[in-house]
């Protein structure tokens, strides 16, 4: 195992389109959503063993979450934990990461991953991270992992690549084009049909000094901020130094703020099975159904020509379902959710709606 390998988890989220299971106090990528008996962060973890040493795994997430990771990643040093006091996106989560592991190993290659993906193809997965390690650590390139399409999805952005200008003697390589964000379905089409256009995973691959540079040169507002406390990281006066920079600090992601800027950017075409497991209906698609389509969790649950919905209750509930069709059953101690699968991105406005009318309680 390569003792420049890092791995940069983020973890901060709050998974509001998976309420009301995901909730603030315990968002979703704390959960065992897909009830395998490990959680998205757990199995998120897992999956970069073999890759780099437990030492070498940072977790970015709130600070209100730091019990939680030490609970279920018992073995990480506290010092791995970077706590952020706000949400600013994924551009300062990376630039707090690159300080920390920059006092470390300025030689540094790291993938950055978030916490809540799903991925099928394990073995597929981690030959993809060698193989992009291994292009990273001698170029100035920028390199993230885009998924072949297997449908028009309108949920995930996309990556274009110049297929002509491939990258060493990789075929999986490329240059990257263009990125584009979530398109309508009729977009989607046109990308699925081309054969030009990935998924974007936002999974990313680059050297410490590459993604250091490009922040320098595309974002050095944030950089420099987080370069005035180099003096700070690993002391006792971080967490306050952090306090302030992510108070001033702009929210913003690294994609928009460095990779759809960078002219060094390219894409390792893959396909391993990959979901987001952003919303339940990304979710019901990696369930396993019964013969009527349903995905259901719950011991006690008498269903009468119920099709195509997921239906998530507790096992100490008796719940009897009729006539329902596309839909989302998410019931637990304190809430029921019941809508309509293709108006899941209502859940939202669900969410504001009751923290407007009912205050932070049920969030």
């Amino acid at each position: 195992m390569d003792k420049n390998n890092y791995c940069v988890i983020m973890a901060g989220g709050i998974g509001s389109r998976f309420w009301p299971y995901s909730r603030t106090q315990k968002p979703k990528q704390f959960l065992d959503i897909l009830g395998i008996g490990k959680t998205l962060l757990q199995q998120t973890f897992d999956r970069f063993a073999d890759i780099c040493s437990e030492e070498n795994v940072l977790i970015v997430t709130n600070a209100d979450y730091k019990e939680l990771v030490l609970e279920q990643l018992p073995g990480i040093k506290p010092s791995n934990i970077l706590l952020e006091p706000l949400r600013k996106n994924t551009a300062p989560c990376i630039a707090y990461a690159n300080y920390k592991i920059n006092k470390i190993n300025p030689d540094a290659c790291i993938v950055v991953a978030p916490s809540d993906h799903f991925i099928q193809k394990e073995k597929q997965f981690r030959d993809r991270i060698k193989e992009g390690f291994k292009f990273v650590r001698n170029r100035d390139a920028l390199l993230t992992l885009g998924i072949k399409p297997d449908r028009p999805e309108t949920g995930y952005g996309y990556i274009q690549v110049s297929k002509g200008e491939i990258a060493g003697t990789n075929k999986n390589l490329n240059k990257v084009k263009t990125f584009t964000e979530k398109p309508d379905y009729d977009l989607a089409k046109v990308f699925y049909e081309s054969g030009e256009f990935y998924w974007n995973s936002g999974i990313f691959i680059w050297s410490l000094n590459s993604i250091m540079n490009a922040f320098d040169k595309h974002l050095s507002e944030v950089d420099s901020i987080f370069r005035e406390g180099v003096k700070f990281y690993d002391t006792n006066m971080e967490n306050e130094f952090i306090l302030k920079t992510y108070s001033k600090c702009k929210n913003i992601s690294i994609d928009y703020g460095i990779m759809e800027k960078a002219d060094n950017v390219y894409v390792l075409c893959s396909d391993f099975g990959w979901s987001d497991l952003g919303t339940w209906g990304s979710l019901y698609k990696n369930l396993k159904k019964d013969k009527s389509k349903n995905a259901i969790a719950g011991q006690n649950i008498f269903d009468y020509d119920v099709k195509g919905s997921i239906v998530r209750v507790s096992d100490d509930k008796l719940v009897v379902l009729q006539g329902l069709e596309d839909c989302i059953v998410i019931d637990t101690d304190d809430i029921l959710l019941i809508c309509k699968k293709k108006d899941e991105q209502k859940i939202k406005q669900f969410v504001n709606d009751i923290k407007l009318r009912k205050g932070e309680e049920y969030i």
